[in-house]
């Protein structure tokens, strides 16, 4: 019996969906599971997208010995080129899942900063003391695999995401025998996917989205727009397909949809007959019923290219009447209202829009309860703790344990930063370590916190005024009456008493403070006032020039 303990550290994924980051610690050594993004909330004003807080693996860059990353999805690649930029470790990946790294790498310049190792399912790795089994799990996307990390204290397999689907798009099933087999030498702790925990039943395969593509593609008169994310490669496969069977050809917009393809086409991920896929100034010069175009911007974001067709500002190509319109997507939790109004901005400038529940265009590529407790049975492990969720998610699928008989003393419901320990017969939640939000804000990374989204949302509620006062630099008096700006509060033009009394107010702060404090006196003072006469409050801003 080893004295040294296991540690599972979560810096991503548990108390969210996205950004998914997990730490396998034993000793001196550490491995890494996925990098992932998550998209920001519809309250995260101007940020782009969100990693994880990865402060805890910059103190032990010497102890990463690796990195796994499951499959090539957001949540699970999108912050490669950030931990690449601190951390020195080599990459394992399956080899579409390299091919789509390999992409981000090359766009960030990073490409030559790395070791990328390709491995398959079926293969075992040592890696430092841990030794990595990589079985095949259905998911939306091929080449995706869950891991059996056989550890100095047990056996843990992490499930990356998954569902239980017997008719997938690339016909590769999930390997129940290699789970069949880590249950028989004995699982120390399951690590599993909750995202659909609270969903009865089964997820639908992910063949039930041909039969809806199909009945889109004969009814629609003109032209089809695919909506989906870049990464979704079966998706991809299944629009191709149905182009194929009714006789349309494919372009492709969004240089992170264009460059996937390419890479997946390149590896034999993605089937398509030759000239079935055009360059986009040559789809757009075909018959309309004879084209489809596939595009990003499935999450209604202003700046991709539905974002952009909803309101009109498209450049290659604008939203016709008689165009429908395919979201092939769910919208991530906290994108529901984004995804809502950019359908009804779609229907408003007439086109025919789908998305599911009107037809079955889009199925979740997560396991739903049965599955979980499905999996949870052929493991048969000791300890059990969901990961891939938000905390009503994470209990849900606690939940759905202690139906199986996981005793509930056995199961650990934890947030990103805490870590669990384990020996080979315990297992314990010890401190927290850091393991919040890192926002990204164009080529900014984690300098805005909470306190500047705070300012983003009064500025967004209520605007700004900004007062210009000039004093006379030997008296200390005003040189001249108060200038006053306004920005997202109220018309200037039809508030012209308004401003004229809130200069009033300016000139009597200014005398009030004596030469003391004058810029926060007349902040305070226009404050008090614009709340009593309007119940707002603008963000004031005094500027005080001496002349």
């Amino acid at each position: 019996m080893t004295s040294t303990k296991l540690r599972i550290v979560p810096l991503g994924g548990l108390g969210e969906v996205g950004k998914n980051m997990m730490v396998i610690e034993y000793g001196r050594d550490a491995l890494v599971v996925d990098t992932g993004l998550m998209f920001p909330e519809n309250d995260m004003l101007g940020i782009d997208y969100i990693i994880p807080d990865f402060s805890y693996l910059r103190e032990r860059a010497d102890m990463i010995r690796g990195i796994i990353v499951t499959h090539g999805h957001e949540d699970h690649t999108g912050a490669i080129r950030h931990v690449i930029d601190e951390l020195n470790a080599p990459i394992y990946a399956t080899p579409l899942t390299r091919g789509l790294l390999e992409v981000k790498l090359r766009q960030a310049k990073m490409l030559d900063k790395v070791t990328l190792n390709t491995v398959n399912a079926g293969d075992k790795v040592t890696i430092g003391p841990f030794t990595v089994e990589f079985y095949h799990a259905c998911h939306s996307i091929p080449d995706n695999v869950g891991l059996g990390i056989t550890t100095p204290v047990g056996l843990i397999v992490h499930s990356g995401d998954f569902k239980i689907d017997h008719t997938p798009v690339d016909g590769q099933l999930t390997d129940f025998s290699k789970l069949g087999e880590f249950a028989s030498r004995g699982v120390l702790a399951l690590l599993s996917d909750s995202t659909n925990s609270t969903k009865p039943g089964w997820t639908p395969s992910e063949a039930v989205i041909d039969g809806a593509l199909d009945e889109v593609f004969r009814t629609a008169p003109a032209r089809i727009i695919v909506a989906t994310f870049a990464s979704l490669i079966s998706r991809i496969q299944q629009v191709a397909n149905a182009c194929v069977r009714h006789n349309r050809k494919m372009t492709l917009v969004g240089t992170s949809m264009v460059e996937n393809v390419k890479m997946a086409l390149k590896l034999g991920y993605l089937e398509a007959p030759e000239g079935l896929i055009l360059p986009l100034d040559q789809a757009l010069a075909m018959p309309n019923k004879k084209l489809v175009i596939m595009t990003t911007g499935s999450q209604g974001e202003p700046s991709a290219i539905v974002g952009r067709l909803a309101t009109g500002r498209n450049r290659s190509f604008d939203l016709e009447k008689g165009d429908t319109v395919v979201i092939s997507a769910h919208p991530i939790p906290g994108n529901e209202e984004t995804v809502a109004r950019t359908i009804n901005r779609l229907f408003q400038r007439g086109a025919n829009v789908i998305y599911d529940p009107i037809l079955p265009v889009h199925v979740s590529g997560h396991a739903s309860a049965e599955e979980q407790k499905l999996l949870i049975n052929l493991v048969r492990p000791k300890f059990f703790v969901p990961i891939h969720g938000e905390l009503r998610q994470l209990n849900q699928h606690a939940a759905l344990a202690r139906e199986v008989g996981i005793p509930a003393e056995n199961i650990a419901v934890v947030e990103n930063g805490t870590v669990l320990e384990f020996t080979e017969d315990s297992m314990n939640v010890g401190e927290r370590v850091p393991g919040g939000y890192v926002y990204v804000d164009g080529t900014g990374v984690g300098d805005i916190g909470p306190a500047v989204l705070r300012e983003r949302e009064n500025l967004a509620r209520d605007g700004f005024v900004v007062v210009n006062l000039r004093l006379d630099r030997r008296t200390g008096k005003l040189a001249e009456k108060p200038g006053i700006l306004s920005k997202g509060f109220v018309f200037v033009r039809d508030s012209e008493e308004l401003f004229a009394e809130a200069a009033k107010k300016a000139e009597s702060a200014v005398q009030h403070a004596n030469g003391k404090g004058i810029a926060r006196s007349v902040e305070d003072s226009l404050s008090e006032f614009f709340y009593s006469e309007m119940k707002r409050r603008p963000m004031v801003f005094a500027l005080v020039n001496e002349v």
